[in-house]
């Protein structure tokens, strides 16, 4: 793999995908507002008394997790949990706005035939795009935890919530099954633009990408998924399996001599 030709597609992706103002907000604006939520929250729920009667209500599979913690420290135990999960919808929504757009718009600006004729390998060429919009999202990603983390305590986070910010289980899924995450959205997001005409249509549909972390949300909320350390695990070996069986297909779908003709 020629490196510099790698490192010259992605200086040029990034070069035209951020003069999308779409881009420019999910890359920019999504972490911040994903990661000023929960600070915002937290400083809500520490500065107002929860009702135990409430608590109540929780699932019964994240009380007993919260055993011997006190009233406000458990409701916080709970919004942590929810939270992580909003911190995994950066590593999908973000690189698939970036890949949607890598293809089909270089169709759109005719900048396409170009590249293709160029003599950088398939490989190579989605190598490059997938880099330039994994490596966005991964840094948003890894940025947006660490100003949770320092911040988390000034907006009243108890010491017990720094610690599970701390724990296997966020470590795990910060920097593990993140990048695993994003993979896989920029794979599936490039195999989508490869077939579309429209930037619109092509980020659209790869948004169904999102689908399964939002049904472990909705499982999570239910009290039947529960984030642990076999759950991450187990999460991180299905996706290093699904992230080799992706690339593999969608290298064999790219075909560089048809995608111009069948766009046109």
């Amino acid at each position: 793999m020629n490196l510099p030709r790698v490192r010259t597609v992605i200086d040029k992706e990034w070069a035209e995908v951020f003069k999308n103002k779409l881009v420019l907000f999910t890359v920019g604006f999504l972490p911040l507002i994903f990661t000023a939520l929960p600070l915002g929250i937290f400083y809500v729920t520490s500065h107002s008394a929860p009702n135990t009667g409430d608590l109540a209500d929780l699932p019964a599979s994240f009380q007993a997790m919260c055993a011997g913690a006190g009233p406000a420290d458990c409701l916080q135990l709970y919004l942590l949990n929810e939270f992580l999960l909003l911190f995994m919808m950066m590593p999908l929504i973000i690189p698939v706005s970036i890949a949607a757009y890598s293809i089909v718009g270089e169709k759109t600006t005719r900048s396409l035939e170009p590249l293709l004729a160029t003599p950088i390998s398939t490989i190579e060429l989605l190598t490059a795009k997938g880099l330039a919009a994994a490596l966005p999202a991964i840094a948003a990603t890894w940025a947006g935890f660490t100003v949770f983390l320092i911040g988390l305590p000034l907006v009243g986070g108890g010491a017990i919530v720094v610690r599970q910010v701390l724990s296997p289980v966020w470590l795990l899924a910060i920097f593990v099954i993140s990048p695993l995450m994003s993979v896989l959205a920029v794979v599936f997001a490039l195999m989508v633009s490869s077939r579309a005409s429209d930037p619109r249509v092509a980020e659209q549909t790869a948004a169904v990408i999102i689908a399964p972390l939002l049904a472990v949300l909705f499982g999570q909320l239910a009290g039947v998924i529960v984030l642990n350390v076999t759950f991450m695990l187990v999460a991180i070996v299905l996706l290093a399996l699904i992230d080799l069986a992706m690339v593999y297909l969608g290298a064999r779908l790219f075909q560089r001599e048809n995608i111009l003709t069948r766009w046109k």
